[in-house]
């Protein structure tokens, strides 16, 4: 209706403005013909101003910039304005529909898994950068890339073919080495037309959990079944045998030291349980380091007294300055667990009485550093520790002798319990030793656990 009116107003123009100018030319024309001939030109005029008009709007059209819309009359210009409109609504539709996607896949690149999209012919249309390390993938140069000519691990390649995703399967990831062999847990889901999203998980550190579990009771069994077959067979000779009274006191007491050393098998085991679960100890219960050291000196004593009586060696002279020595800055005070320090300090000097002979010498020592904290040390002259052991010292139940660590006494869980006790009062543990020569076992304790006792 408005572009009728609008081209019957030019019509009128063009034939009212040919008819003044034929009055005023004095044309010999018939006025009808000329006014036929005025609405012709108006016809023609307003063709021409909507042609050009629609050309301006097609050239915007195809720029596709919404800010830089021509400013247009009549019918165009609403075109226009509708048509900006529109396009306003549709960027900020695209906007936001690119936002909710950038979001999307921020979500997915900061997922500890990784996830591979894969289209209809399992060709990568998209992977994290996690994937990227697990499957060494190169996230731009791999696009359109078939997954089995990138992973060619036969478990997955196997998988793959079957097409049977319920289950995941466990690969070597593409970081294995011989330091370091990385696991992966993938599975494949399928969605959308044939399409597939494959995720990835690295179990590396799950399976050595478990395999420590499994070796973990493992060794508890192992432990533990040793001084029950020997009670169970003291019990029963007891029963069984016509024994005397000698012989019956004397399987009497081999059947007390086997329960004690399940005592002391359950007790640290009680303790590392203790010290892995609970919270670290707090910095306002001081402690002086010379009741510390007195408690661990007394013990030690005792200790080596104990196992020179059961191995018969009435000639051991430790309790003599020159076999045990003790230097120690008797200012000192620490924060922390009296009892986890005490325990830490007896396992180290413990540890030292076991495993050095009679005739060696065992040094300790417990002063400040130059920044403040504190550094308690045991040396000693005994057999010493091959390099090949000492980064599995601290490990449950590592023995570098399991027959000479049984046959002193120990259960294998002393420096695991000195490791935990030193790291929940933020020190730190360092093991040195020569095979042959003897070892040093030293722990250090920050500035923020240690002052200068008040006067």
């Amino acid at each position: 209706m408005r572009r009728s009116l609008e081209i019957f107003l030019w019509q009128l123009a063009g034939a009212a403005l040919l008819v003044f100018l034929s009055l005023q030319l004095d044309f010999k024309l018939d006025i009808l013909l000329i006014a036929l001939i005025g609405a012709f030109v108006g016809v023609l005029v307003w063709l021409f101003i909507n042609l050009n008009r629609s050309g301006r709007f097609l050239d915007w059209i195809r720029t596709g910039d919404v800010s830089r819309a021509p400013k247009l009359n009549g019918v165009w210009g609403e075109v226009t304005d509708r048509t900006r409109r529109l396009l306003r609504e549709q960027n900020k539709s695209l906007l936001a529909s690119n936002k909710r996607l950038d979001d999307f896949l921020a979500a997915i690149q900061a997922s500890p898994n990784g996830v591979v999209l894969l289209d209809a012919n399992a060709q990568i249309e998209w992977c994290n950068l996690t994937a990227a390390s697990h499957f060494g993938l190169n996230p731009t140069a791999d696009i359109s890339q078939h997954i089995g000519n990138l992973v060619r691990d036969p478990v997955f390649a196997s998988y793959f073919t079957a097409g049977n995703f319920q289950n995941e399967v466990t690969i070597s990831g593409k970081s294995s080495a011989a330091s370091r062999a990385s696991r992966l847990a993938v599975q494949i889901h399928p969605y959308g037309q044939g399409k597939k999203l494959l995720l990835s998980n690295d179990v590396t550190g799950r399976e050595a959990l478990e395999f420590m579990r499994r070796d973990f009771v493992a060794n508890v069994s192992h432990e533990i079944r040793t001084p029950l077959t020997v009670l169970c067979g003291f019990v029963e000779s007891l029963q069984t045998l016509d024994l005397d009274e000698a012989e019956r006191l004397k399987y009497l007491e081999l059947m007390g030291q086997q329960t004690l050393r399940m005592q002391s098998l359950v007790s640290d085991l009680l303790t590392l349980s203790k010290l892995e679960g609970s919270p670290s100890p707090l910095s306002d219960t001081w402690i002086g380091v010379d009741v510390l050291v007195r408690d661990c000196e007394l013990e030690a004593k005792a200790l080596k007294t104990d196992l020179g009586a059961k191995l018969g060696k009435n000639e051991i002279t430790l309790n003599s300055s020159e076999h045990l020595t003790f230097e120690i800055q008797s200012n000192l005070e620490l924060a922390g667990s009296q009892s986890e320090l005490l325990s830490a300090m007896c396992n180290l000097v413990n540890n030292a009485v076991r495993y050095t002979p009679a005739a060696g010498k065992i040094g300790v020592t417990f002063n400040a550093t130059d920044g403040g904290g504190a550094v308690f040390s045991v040396s000693d002259t005994g057999w010493g520790i091959a390099a090949e052991h000492l980064p599995r010292l601290t490990e449950r139940f590592y023995r570098v002798d399991a027959s000479r660590s049984r046959e002193s006494g120990g259960t294998g869980l002393g420096l695991a319990i000195v490791k935990h006790v030193v790291q929940r009062h933020g020190g730190e543990l360092q093991v040195s030793s020569i095979l042959g020569q003897g070892s040093k076992f030293c722990f250090t304790l920050p500035s923020s656990r240690v002052r200068i006792k008040p006067s």
